[in-house]
Parts: C-alpha cells; sequence; structure tokens
C-alpha cells in the first residue's frame, strides 16, 4: 500500500452565537480522527469571521467575493446563523442560504438519531429500534426566493404579499433518486414521500407524478406517499416505519426538527447541505439555531455539530471513521456525559472531552 497522505481543506464559518462553541468542538473531533490515522490524511482549517457581527461592521453578511473563496476548499463546516442586530430572512439569506443556492447544494440530509442515554418524549422509543432520515430538496419549492411584496403605496393594510413555490421536474427527480439510492443502502429499503397535492394541485401533483415514475425505476425499494399532515402524525405515532423520508424544502424543514426534538433535541441533530456532482463544495452544519440565550456560556450541545462532521466524513468516502465518531458519540452519551437541554449537568468542553476520550480509546491498539 502506498503511504500518501490525504489533506483535506476545509473552510470553517463558526458565524453567530454558539457556532464558534459547536465548531470548535467538531474540529477537535476530527483532528482527533485524522491524528489517528496513522498520516492517511489531516484537515487544514481556514476560519472565516462572516455572520451578524460582520454585518455590524460592513453591512453585508459574508464577503463580496466570498463564494469564490469557498469554491476552493473541499467543504465547509458551519456553526449557526442568526442575532438580534439583522432581521432574519437577511442573515439568514444572506449567508447561509447564499451559499446553498449558489453552490447548488441541493440534497439536505438530516438523520434523525435516537441515542443511548437521551431520554426521547416518545414512549415508543423506549423499546422500539428508531432510526430514519429526512432527505430534504434544498434548492427550490418553498423557499425558491421567488414572490415580491407589493401595491405598498396604496395605503396601510392594502399590502400584498406574493410567495411563490417553484417544482421542477428535474429538481424533484433528482431529490427522489438520491433519497432511493440512499434507501438502497439501509436496512430497510423504503423511501416515503411527503406530499399535499389534494390541495397544491400545481406543485405537489407534479411531484407526486415524479415520485411514481422514478419509483417505477426502483422495484426493489417500497414506497408510500404520505399527506404532509399525516406524516406529522407518523413521525410520532408509527416512526417504526420510516426509513428514508424524502419532501419539499419546507416540508422537510418542518418534518426534521420535529424527528430531531422527538430523538430528544435539536442540540443533536446534524445536517449535510450536499452538491452530489460535486462541482461545488458541500456544507456540513448542525441543525439548531444561534441560540443567543445560552451563547457564550460554553453550555451549548456540540453534538450535533460532531455528528455532522461524521456526515462530512462520509462525503470523503471515510465511512469507517465516519462510524467511529458516531460510536463515540454513543459512548459518551451511553455514559451519562449529557448537556443540560438532553437532561445532564456537563458543558460543551466535557461533552467533547468525553467524546473524544471514547475515539482515542476504540482506535488505540490494546
Amino acid at each position: 500500500m502506498g503511504s500518501q497522505s490525504t489533506t483535506y481543506r476545509i473552510a470553517s464559518i463558526p458565524a453567530d452565537g454558539v457556532g464558534a462553541e459547536v465548531v470548535g468542538a467538531g474540529r477537535r473531533v476530527l483532528d482527533a480522527v485524522a491524528g489517528h490515522s496513522g498520516g492517511a490524511f489531516a484537515f487544514e482549517w481556514n476560519e472565516f469571521p462572516w455572520g451578524s457581527e460582520y454585518y455590524a461592521k460592513t453591512g453585508k453578511m459574508m464577503a463580496d467575493d466570498g463564494l469564490e473563496i469557498l469554491r476552493t476548499y473541499d467543504a465547509i463546516y458551519f456553526g449557526a446563523v442568526g442575532w438580534e442586530n439583522v432581521p432574519d430572512h437577511i442573515s439568514l439569506w444572506g449567508l447561509r442560504l447564499n451559499i446553498t443556492q449558489n453552490f447548488d447544494q441541493w440534497a439536505n440530509v438530516r438523520p434523525v438519531k435516537f441515542l443511548p442515554g437521551v431520554q426521547s418524549p416518545l414512549r415508543k422509543a423506549d423499546d422500539t429500534e428508531l432510526d430514519w432520515v429526512v432527505v430534504r430538496e434544498n434548492s427550490e419549492g418553498e423557499y425558491a426566493g421567488l414572490g415580491g411584496r407589493n401595491l405598498g403605496g396604496r395605503g396601510p393594510g392594502n399590502e400584498v404579499a406574493l410567495q411563490t413555490s417553484l417544482f421542477t421536474d428535474k429538481g424533484c427527480e433528482r431529490i427522489m433518486r438520491f433519497a432511493f439510492d440512499l434507501a438502497r443502502t439501509r436496512t430497510v429499503a423504503k423511501v416515503s414521500s411527503v406530499t399535499k397535492s389534494n390541495a397544491q394541485q400545481y406543485g405537489m401533483v407534479l411531484w407526486d407524478e415524479v415520485f411514481r415514475r422514478v419509483a417505477a425505476d426502483y422495484p426493489d425499494v417500497a414506497t408510500e406517499s404520505v399527506l404532509v399532515d399525516a406524516m406529522s402524525a407518523k413521525f410520532i405515532l408509527h416512526p417504526e416505519e420510516l426509513s428514508v423520508v424524502v419532501a419539499s424544502n419546507l416540508n422537510a424543514d418542518i418534518l426534521s426538527d420535529l424527528g430531531s426534538a422527538l430523538a430528544g433535541s435539536l442540540g443533536i441533530a446534524a445536517s449535510a447541505n450536499l452538491n452530489p456532482e460535486r462541482r461545488y463544495p458541500s456544507m456540513f452544519e448542525p441543525v439548531h439555531g444561534s441560540a443567543p440565550d445560552i451563547a457564550g456560556k460554553g453550555i451549548s450541545n456540540p453534538i450535533g455539530a460532531i455528528a455532522s462532521a461524521a456526515l462530512m466524513l462520509d462525503h470523503f468516502g471515510r465511512h469507517a471513521e465516519a462510524r467511529q465518531v458516531e460510536a463515540a458519540i454513543e459512548a459518551a452519551t451511553a455514559g451519562g456525559v449529557l448537556t443540560r437541554d438532553i437532561g445532564g449537568t456537563a458543558d460543551t468542553e466535557a461533552v467533547t472531552d468525553a467524546i473524544v476520550s471514547a475515539l482515542r480509546a476504540a482506535l488505540t491498539p490494546a
């Protein structure tokens, strides 16, 4: 075997609030994994100060040439965006959505993981094996940014706002094929499509038609099509029937947060914003927000960011290392090292220490 080493160049964007704390934790874990790889790979980190603080100084969420800079990296590791000095729609569209839209990160993957030692509000989780993943269309749908505000000149109370959803045949097909391909790698090969075609008779009917067409190419994968309101109930009443759930931008955004809450906390939820063709770098981030109420206190939950780092390892083809990180997270939670949002008293550093220790114990030869 050759001894050639791979260095992954990662753009780190902690952004706002607890972002810096959790990104720092994830970097520690990734560096620990690389440090035990026998020189097989390493990470080169470059951190960018973009976010709401940057906006306060410049009037912009990121540098004018930010996308050109990011384009040269192997991946982007993102913290959280949002602060009181910037309206939420400006902070989101100015940074996170600016990256996902321009880099065509059309597949958003959000696993729902039930961790040992973390109590779920779902009683069924106590004695049922639950494990599913939400695949979210990440480039169009309800978040396409089409629409406008009009007729404001007619005086108070007369303004009209149009928010137009965009569904394209190609956009629907590519996210559905992604979901079916993912289902084939799982223990249960099943894809559940989320729709609302009874009320949204254009976009969602197209979604349904494309799903049926794509499903025909995957006869080995079980399918179902469920209205979003019924699916929200199914997440709670029959989650054991789920494996891969594919949904539009808005529906998957809401359902994936519900899934994470059922697993115990948004603080443990990971996500990947993927450009599967690899024409642009993909971005990995925890699902939780910037959490202004606990920012700077060192008590935020780093598990979502660390689990997102495992998804980054998967993206690089380092599947064994990704599983090791996930096993280390489970070892830490099973050992009772939990932050406050999941019923414990540990701070960010203690949880990260426990995960790094579990990693090292598993990777060091006896």
